[in-house]
């Protein structure tokens, strides 16, 4: 399967043996790809003992109402500043549009909306970031570190965090099972 040439709308699936612990089987929603660089979401790993309320606490947002969903690791850049990706039916003055597919926010408005039932429909939260500098996810990609695959809405807001590795692959027709073992990987 060959690769489009920028991601922007894209997942990118962490191949077994990476070689990187902070990205084993990591799935990165590609938010900004060019010939600059590149920016992605982590959207398969959840923070141990962070959620939404905590984090709408911090900005002294009320929480009544609101589920206190579990906030994802973005990223091992920045990892103290927040992001949420959401549907396109919201809209903040920095939301920028991704590919037609989602939108991504890294406003406090976001959290603010989210709070008070008047933000987008559906939504994830995540702290930090995944950035690439010029060229280097592209050499990542031909080193065979990262799988592509569709930006689909059921992969994003339907499939379970810790399933999405797995379930990314299977779209494309790949058991993770027989790929983990592969590699050398139970």
């Amino acid at each position: 399967m060959e690769s489009p040439r920028f991601l922007t709308g894209q997942f990118l699936l962490a191949m077994p043996g990476i070689g990187d612990p902070r990205f084993e089987h990591s799935v990165i929603a590609m938010c900004a790809h060019d010939e600059k660089g590149a920016l992605g979401i982590g959207i398969g790993h959840r923070v141990e003992g962070v959620g939404l309320h905590l984090l709408l606490n911090q900005f002294e947002i009320a929480t009544d109402g609101v589920p206190d969903a579990p906030v994802h690791a973005g990223g091992p850049v920045e990892p103290q500043r927040g992001f949420v990706i959401h549907s396109r039916d919201w809209s903040g003055s920095e939301s920028i549009d991704v590919a037609g597919r989602w939108a991504l926010t890294a406003t406090v408005d976001a959290l603010r909306a989210i709070a008070s039932g008047s933000g987008p429909s559906k939504w994830i939260v995540a702290l930090g970031y995944a950035g690439w500098g010029e060229g280097q996810l592209d050499e990542e990609m031909r080193r065979h570190g990262w799988f592509v695959t569709p930006g689909t809405e059921s992969l994003l807001w339907e499939t379970r965090p810790e399933a999405r590795w797995r379930e990314g692959f299977s779209s494309a027709g790949i058991d993770s099972r027989l790929l983990a073992a592969s590699a050398g990987q139970a």
